[in-house]
């Protein structure tokens, strides 16, 4: 059994973050992050509600954000190579 971890979220070879996810779990969390983005789009109409809808939105993607922190490779600045 390998020691490494799994990771949800591997790295973008290029760049700080994240790329697509690598394990189910990380697409699921995805899917989530949209269909509950389709949700708060349809109950906070941003032609209507845009402050409720950018305020839910940016909730949404801070969760988001943590859910690559927690279960994705550490970031750091990548040039390619490794």
């Amino acid at each position: 059994m390998s020691s490494e971890p799994e990771y949800w979220f591997p790295a973008k070879r290029y760049g700080w973050g994240w790329g697509v996810p690598s394990r189910w779990q990380g697409w699921a969390v995805l899917v989530v992050y949209f269909v509950l983005l389709g949700v708060a789009a349809l109950r906070f109409r941003p032609d209507r509600e845009p402050v409720a809808f950018v305020v839910l939105a940016t909730v949404l993607t801070l969760l988001l954000v943590a859910a690559c922190w927690l279960k994705g490779e550490p970031p750091r600045w990548r040039w390619g190579e490794d």
